[in-house]
């Protein structure tokens, strides 16, 4: 029996164009297509792949629940026995989409899925816990080693065979435990362990803590009245249109934006957000920007001035790899310059 897949892709990985067609809406086409070649070659003759579901990355970041239900309706009208998606690599956007639609094609229609990213990619951390995602690469590059574990994954699912651990079949980590039965008890183990730390020696915890990353609070700003504020915000906060193209889900990228002499940022100003209802932003972006509260207390003298610059992205799924570039970046920027800086979120 051969088995047959549908697999689905990006705008990008189809070969229609990058970001400029980012808002393609989806579409079907029947076989193969991009890195689908390389997946059905894996499959060796046991799956196959019947037809490829494209997705601009931006289309489905704002109409994340009308093109999940049509990758639903599409996987469902072709009997598929299995459904793949990406690999998406470091690209966020797509990871999130392909995480999406995998979760949903698993729970409604109980069929086996897989997909492959980048372990920073913010897909994984929204859906690793639902889907088997293979580790990637963060480029294109490591297509040849995400394809192989790809297949095995997904035809082991099909045939009901049991997948062993992420080490040993290429998956990322889903924080799921398991009993497991040893020759000896916790507290031979646990000293084993211990000695082979105390000599250096590498061994392999039974236990794997979360690592967090602690910032230390800097001191309080000492003289208000004299201090130079700046506004950095995650909340989308752009001039109308938004000019650097600042995407609405996984974004690559931030703005910087000149404010000099500007008193409020209502009729001027929208939310590039795609996570929130960005209706009473869009009314008056003071409500996530407060330049207009802050101009006040520079009237009042209860600050010194604001500062002439304000940075802004999109938090909404946003990568912990750019997030910390962004963060990076900007604190370069503004280190010198300011006093004290606000971050205003949704």
């Amino acid at each position: 029996m051969t088995y047959k897949v549908v697999h689905y892709i990006n705008q990008f990985f189809a070969g229609i164009g990058g970001e400029e067609k980012a808002d393609i809406a989806p579409e079907v086409r029947d076989g193969l297509v991009g890195p689908g070649a390389a997946l059905n070659a894996a499959f060796k003759g046991e799956a196959n792949i019947v037809a490829t579901i494209i997705c601009g990355d931006s289309h489905f970041a704002e109409n994340m629940a009308a093109d999940t239900k049509f990758v639903l309706d599409t996987v469902k009208k072709l009997g598929a026995d299995a459904f793949v998606a990406g690999p998406a690599f470091n690209a966020g956007r797509y990871g999130t989409a392909c995480g999406a639609v995998c979760d949903a094609v698993s729970k409604e229609l109980g069929i086996p899925v897989v997909s492959a990213m980048y372990e920073e990619n913010p897909g994984v951390d929204l859906y690793k816990k639902s889907i088997y995602i293979v580790k990637a690469a963060d480029s294109a590059r490591g297509m040849g080693k995400a394809v192989p574990p790809m297949a095995a994954i997904l035809l082991k699912q099909l045939k009901g065979e049991k997948l062993g651990s992420p080490a040993a079949e290429g998956y990322i980590e889903r924080g799921i435990r398991k009993n497991k039965f040893y020759e000896e008890v916790g507290a031979e183990r646990a000293v084993r362990m211990l000695v082979k730390k105390l000599k250096g020696e590498e061994f392999e915890t039974e236990y794997k803590m979360p690592v967090f990353d602690r910032v230390t609070p800097r001191p309080a700003v000492k003289d208000m009245a004299h201090a130079t504020i700046a506004l950095v915000t995650s909340g989308g906060i752009v001039p109308n249109g938004n000019p650097d193209h600042i995407a609405s889900s996984s974004a690559q990228n931030y703005g910087e934006y000149d404010i000099d002499g500007v008193m409020t940022l209502k009729g001027a100003y929208e939310s590039a957000h795609g996570g929130y209802d960005r209706t009473y932003a869009n009314e008056d972006a003071n409500r996530v920007l407060p330049v207009d509260v802050l101009r006040d207390l520079e009237k009042e003298g209860k600050i010194g001035k604001l500062y002439r610059y304000y940075y802004a992205t999109v938090g909404n799924g946003t990568g912990v790899a750019n997030a910390k570039r962004f963060g990076t970046e900007i604190g370069q920027k503004l280190h010198g310059k300011v006093d004290a800086v606000i971050l205003t979120s949704t």
